[in-house]
């Protein structure tokens, strides 16, 4: 959006010292981070750009200093050109490129990092980029799309084993993009499709994580579309989880045009309260989803990987920012949170999206979403209302 480019962004890379130091001041006891795979290895295979690797040996090092436990997402869509122009992930070939990808990074830093997280909301990848032609490559072709999915699974299972085998008590999870999906009215049409919401998209990873193979109804719609049409989807390797990151923001209200499966849309019911996204904010569907993946998947560990809202903030006279809205949505969130867990749900983590303000990919600058606010200009911090209030929150639960 408006030409917005993440050359340099938040400029992490330079700052990285000073964004630590904030984070521990906070009170920030882990910081979930990415690896730019074109950053390490520029061509997707082949050689190692050293300088990237030394970033992230040193980032790593920065936050062990601090007292911050550093948790590793392997991939969060930025595949490199070279191996997009060879077929990118709808190519059987990416489980081998990626797994040598897993290889270096654990080589640099695995002997530091116990937390992993393969992929990043594998769903939008799949699906957003692939079939909907909103993210980068941009493509709308529903069998590449499964292609896609099918190979992040077969991705996973392979960089799993990479993982392990180098890394003593690795702990291993991919954080999925699970917003609660309701029907908009009672009628049965509106409630099929708001089940299959969930089966075609985020069961469809699930499942096949937890060793099920994919969902019957889910494959049943997919077929049904004709977005399996020359895909062939043979056996799955088994589930390799240890937990499920969870990224939650909202609820889904699905209404069906038809019975034809994926002829539904999503959108806030009227009056509802919504972000700076238009997401409809409902702490309570946070709380819903939990229990819903303790009932059908009963995990041993469930980390909110990401949670959190885009608001647009006012910078005071005197330099401050008051997003009384932010500080709002978390709290409600942290007590639905609580809520599951006093359930008995296994609630082990809690990570805000996000600590900066940041690029956030087709929306460019113009979506804030950070506890400390960045000017895009100066590239100055400043850490916002909803920062203190989280600094506040944690050490009152320590």
């Amino acid at each position: 959006m408006n030409g917005d480019t993440g050359d340099v962004a938040c400029d992490h890379y330079h700052r990285y010292r000073e964004d630590v130091r904030l984070m521990a001041d906070l009170g920030a006891s882990a910081y979930r981070f990415s690896i730019g795979w074109p950053r390490v290895i520029p061509a997707g295979i082949g050689s190692v750009n050293q300088r990237g690797v030394d970033f992230y040996q040193r980032l790593v090092d920065e936050l062990l200093a601090a007292g911050v436990k550093p948790c590793i997402n392997l991939f969060h869509w930025d595949l490199p050109q070279a191996l997009q122009d060879r077929g990118g992930f709808a190519s059987p070939e990416v489980v081998g490129w990626f797994t040598d990808f897993t290889s270096v990074v654990v080589s640099a830093v695995g002997d530091r990092v116990s937390d992993w997280m393969t992929f990043n909301e594998p769903a939008v990848f799949a699906f957003l980029a692939h079939a909907d032609g909103i993210h980068a490559p941009g493509l709308r072709h529903w069998p590449t799309a499964m292609r896609v999915a099918d190979n992040q699974l077969r991705a996973h299972a392979a960089a799993a084993q990479v993982i392990r085998s180098r890394v003593p008590g690795a702990r291993i999870g991919v954080a999925i993009d699970v917003n609660q999906a309701v029907p908009a009215t009672d009628f049965d049409r509106d409630r099929v499709a708001a089940q299959l919401w969930h089966a075609t998209r985020d069961w469809w990873f699930l499942d096949p994580l937890f060793g099920r193979g994919y969902p019957p109804d889910g494959l049943e719609a997919h077929i049904a579309a004709g977005h399996l049409e020359g895909v062939e989807l043979a056996d799955l390797p088994d589930g390799d989880l240890d937990y499920i990151g969870l990224n939650y923001y909202r609820r889904e209200t699905v209404s069906a045009n038809s019975d034809l499966p994926f002829d539904w849309q999503a959108e806030p019911p009227p009056g509802a309260e919504v972000t700076k996204m238009g997401w409809h904010v409902a702490p309570d569907g946070l709380r819903d989803i939990l229990l819903e993946l303790q009932r059908r998947y009963t995990p041993s560990d469930i980390v909110i990987t990401e949670n959190g809202a885009a608001y647009d903030d006012v910078v005071e006279s005197d330099g401050s920012v008051r997003d009384a809205d932010r500080q709002s949505y978390l709290a409600r969130h942290v007590a639905a949170v609580a809520d599951a867990r006093d359930a008995g749900v296994p609630v082990t983590g809690y990570h805000v999206w996000s600590p900066l303000d940041n690029f956030e990919w087709s929306f460019g600058y113009t979506k804030r979403f950070g506890l400390i606010r960045v000017d895009f200009d100066t590239l100055r911090r400043t850490v916002k209302q909803s920062g203190h209030w989280y600094q506040a929150l944690i050490a009152e639960s320590r």
